[in-house]
């Protein structure tokens, strides 16, 4: 008796443009569902059914008709133009990160300005696999990680696995559980990481990037808010850090901070063994 072997069905393009259609359109709901009225200069108006903005505020405030962008979250075949999706990027406060995300789905080339992740050259991948297996990371002044080595998943956790709007060390720290584990001394250490990230929002307090990652972090997590009311300062020091590897245990590293320049805000961050007993349970990586 023969088995009937089942061939893999094809997706479509006519399927993917809807899968597609429909990511985005939960995307819209969810930037939505996090912007308060108060945000964006609206009074408010009383008891409300569902979080955030609703579909015609956003609509008037984006400056497009309520049936349209009602079908966009729907997500009805339409088309979307560049400006739109400006000025609907605008009103939703999306960071860079998640304004090329809304161009993505929307199946619209990427917005004209230009990633910092992007400004990572192949010079300083390629360092970062020559530091390996001791980590390495590649900070801007927001604390987003713009690129990392294989010592750094290693010690931290898979950060390719993450969302890319997700990668930010700051908010990882404060808001993911896996991540604050390994950390033994964060509760003491994070009054120092909070004052240096207002240190360096000084010079961006009206960018809406900064304001967004604030006000989420404000909203996730009360220990950076009661943080964030200090109004403490400090500037970024080379130090010692431990960290709890769920394997190898608890490492000791001393980590040091390179700028890529003299005004540059981006800076790549190693972690060297501070004793002999971290550096023998580095992992061995292949070549």
């Amino acid at each position: 008796m023969s088995t009937a072997v089942r061939v893999p069905e094809q997706v479509s393009p006519r399927q993917t443009e809807q899968v597609r259609r429909q990511e985005l359109a939960a995307f819209l709901r969810s930037r939505r569902e996090r912007i308060t009225p108060d945000q964006v200069g609206l009074p408010p108006a009383g008891r409300r059914r569902t979080p955030g903005l609703r579909r015609e505020e956003v609509a008037q405030l984006a400056g497009v008709g309520v049936t349209w962008y009602t079908w966009l979250e729907q997500g009805r075949d339409i088309n979307a133009s560049e400006q739109v999706l400006e000025a609907i990027a605008g009103t939703l406060r999306l960071d860079p990160y998640e304004r090329a995300h809304l161009y993505n789905l929307a199946g619209l080339a990427e917005p004209p300005v230009e990633k910092e992740c992007k400004a990572i050259g192949p010079g300083v991948h390629a360092m970062l696999r020559q530091l390996e297996p001791f980590p390495a990371v590649v900070l801007n002044g927001r604390t987003d990680i713009l690129a990392h080595n294989r010592g750094y998943t290693w010690l931290l956790g898979d950060v390719d696995a993450m969302p890319f709007e997700e990668r930010n060390s700051l908010r990882l720290c404060f808001t993911n559980r896996a991540w604050r584990a390994r950390l033994p001394d964060f509760e003491e250490s994070s009054p120092r990481v909070v004052a240096q990230f207002r240190a360096a929002m000084a010079d961006h307090v009206a960018e809406p990037s900064w304001k967004n990652l604030v006000n989420r972090l404000l909203e996730e997590s009360p220990e950076f808010a009661a943080l964030w009311r200090q109004h403490e300062v400090q500037p970024h020091r080379n130090m010692l850090k431990r960290f709890l590897h769920p394997d190898a245990g608890l490492l000791r590293f001393n980590y040091t901070h390179l700028w890529f320049g003299r005004r540059s805000e981006m800076r790549l961050t190693t972690y060297s063994p501070a004793d002999e007993e971290t550096r023998a349970a580095l992992p061995t990586l292949p070549g």
